[in-house]
């Protein structure tokens, strides 16, 4: 099922513009002003941005990856005042950089203040972006909706550490995640635990929602803590186990 541009609700503060593959890039604004969030592509951004009249303020990159950071030369084209906030470890690999992070920072964008939470696991530098007073949680590949991200430079160890650091957040914070990989993350999840009520549920309202174009992100903490096998993993060595399985699940 083909995926459709989210436009924002009225006085909702974050869109979704689907890209690539099943790629989201996140768009965070206030009316006026935006800040992006892991543009993989410049030029449906750009549109976006130009349709709805905002300034681009800010990119706010998770990770070094290439599907979260290949928009922003196109954005600095269009908007070279944009300030560019990334992991300050990470420079080497994510160049463009203007305002270097790391864990425990706080920045205000937007009028909103938020928390920089390190988050390895899926990278070594990888970070998230906590924004409470829009109860929004930008956690780019390390936290995914029923799901995390595959351990490429970190040890399950990390992973354990950083899901549970973001499972502990307020129970109705929104996850903006940076894939749709949710109906398959449930699949594998439900072929664990067949039995497992909330999983069914959720399964099923995430299937509805695809058979008509929808996404499923946002998802809150609240239901990660209640489906995300990977969240609730009790150790990093049963977390190693998870991933491995959905590693090779091909159902």
């Amino acid at each position: 099922m083909p995926q459709t541009q989210t436009t924002p609700a009225p006085g909702a503060p974050v869109a979704l513009i689907p890209v690539l593959q099943d790629n989201y890039v996140m768009v965070w604004h206030d009316g006026r002003r935006a800040v992006v969030v892991d543009p993989a592509v410049a030029g449906p951004v750009i549109h976006w941005l130009e349709q709805h009249g905002l300034e681009l303020e800010a990119v706010l990159q998770t990770h070094h990856h290439s599907d979260h950071i290949g928009g922003t030369p196109g954005l600095l084209r269009r908007w070279p005042q944009a300030a560019v906030v990334a992991a300050g470890a990470d420079r080497e690999r994510i160049p463009l950089q203007t305002v270097a992070v790391g864990d425990g920072d706080r920045l205000t964008l937007l009028g909103q203040e938020l928390t920089v939470m390190a988050v390895p696991g899926h990278t070594r530098h990888h970070l998230a972006f906590h924004v409470p007073g829009i109860d929004a949680l930008f956690c780019g590949d390390t936290l995914f909706a029923g799901g995390c991200g595959r351990l490429f430079e970190g040890t399950a160890e990390q992973m354990h550490h950083s899901l549970q650091r973001l499972a502990a957040l307020p129970a109705a914070t929104q996850v903006w995640c940076a894939h749709e990989y949710t109906e398959a993350n449930l699949r594998w999840a439900a072929a664990q635990r067949p039995a497992d009520g909330a999983i069914a549920a959720r399964l099923a309202e995430v299937r509805r929602l695809r058979f008509t174009g929808q996404p499923t992100i946002p998802s809150t903490v609240a239901l990660e803590r209640t489906t995300n096998l990977f969240v609730q993993a009790p150790d990093g060595a049963s977390l190693a186990l998870l991933r491995e399985s959905k590693n090779h699940w091909s159902g």
